[in-house]
C-alpha cells in the first residue's frame, strides 16, 4: 500500500490520519473491517504510537471510525459524500461536531487564562504584548492575521507549564483552522478579536486571575458566535 510509507511532517496525526482515510476512500478498508493495532500501523507508517493513537482519535470524533467493544477499532458504514470530503474540510460542513469543539473551548480555554494570570513571568508578558502588537499592526492594515490570532492563545497556554493543556489545545485549534479561518473574513471578526485579546492580555499583566478568566470566557464566545454565523449549509 502506498499510503503506508513513512510519513514526514510537523504534525505528523494529521497525515496519518489523512492516510488511513484515504485507504478506506480507496476501498482498501472496508466498513465493518478492523483498524490494525497500533504498534503495527506504527511501525508500518512509520511514526511513533502516540501519533497513531491521535490520528485515530481525530477519525472517530469527526465519525469515520468508531470503537467496538471486543473488536478494537473499525471502519463505519458512511455514504459516499462523507468519504469524499477531504479531511480538513469535513468540520465546516458539521454544525452539531462544530458547536461540540467550540463547547470545549469554552470549558478550557478560560481556566487556561486564570492559570497563566497567575504564573506567567516578566518574559512570558512581554512575548504576549509583542504578539499582540503585531496582530494590531496587521489588523490595521487590513490583513487577516491568523497566525498572531493562534499564537496569542498558543502563548497562553504555555504559561501554565502544563505539556497536556498545550497538547489539547493544538488538536482544538487544528481541528477548528478552517472554520477560524472563514470566520475571520466576516467583517469586523479581527477587530473584535483584537479587543478580546486586549482584555484578556491587561488582566494577565494585572495578574488577576479572575479577570483573565472571564476576559477570556467573553471572547471564546464572541468567537463561538461568528464561527457558527458564518458556516456554510450543510
Amino acid at each position: 500500500m502506498s499510503e503506508l510509507e513513512p510519513v514526514r511532517r510537523t504534525k505528523v496525526y494529521e497525515e496519518v490520519a489523512e492516510r488511513i482515510r484515504r485507504l478506506i476512500v480507496d476501498g482498501r478498508l472496508h466498513a465493518g473491517d478492523r483498524l490494525p493495532p497500533e504498534r503495527e500501523l506504527a511501525e508500518r507508517f512509520g511514526v511513533s504510537r502516540t501519533s497513531v493513537r491521535d490520528a485515530i482519535r481525530v477519525l472517530e470524533l469527526i465519525g469515520l471510525l468508531e470503537p467496538r467493544q471486543g473488536d478494537g477499532t473499525v471502519v463505519r458504514d458512511l455514504s459516499p459524500d462523507a468519504l469524499a470530503q477531504p479531511l480538513a474540510s469535513i468540520l465546516i460542513h458539521n454544525q452539531a461536531l462544530l458547536a461540540e469543539l467550540l463547547d470545549v473551548r469554552r470549558m478550557f480555554e478560560p481556566p487556561l487564562a486564570a492559570r497563566a494570570a497567575t504564573l506567567a513571568t516578566a518574559d512570558d508578558i512581554a512575548r504576549l504584548e509583542e504578539i499582540y502588537t503585531r496582530q494590531a499592526e496587521k489588523v490595521g492594515r487590513g490583513e487577516v492575521a491568523i497566525g498572531e490570532d493562534s499564537e496569542f492563545h498558543y502563548s497562553i497556554a504555555k504559561m501554565t507549564r502544563n505539556r497536556v493543556a498545550l497538547k489539547v489545545l493544538d488538536v482544538l485549534m487544528d481541528l477548528l483552522q478552517e472554520s477560524r479561518e472563514r470566520s475571520l473574513q466576516v467583517p469586523g471578526r479581527m477587530q473584535r478579536s483584537l479587543a478580546g485579546h486586549r482584555r484578556i492580555l491587561n488582566a494577565i499583566k494585572r495578574r488577576d486571575a479572575r479577570s483573565a478568566e472571564n476576559a477570556m470566557r467573553q471572547h471564546v464566545a464572541e468567537i463561538e458566535d461568528v464561527l457558527l454565523k458564518s458556516q456554510p449549509e450543510a
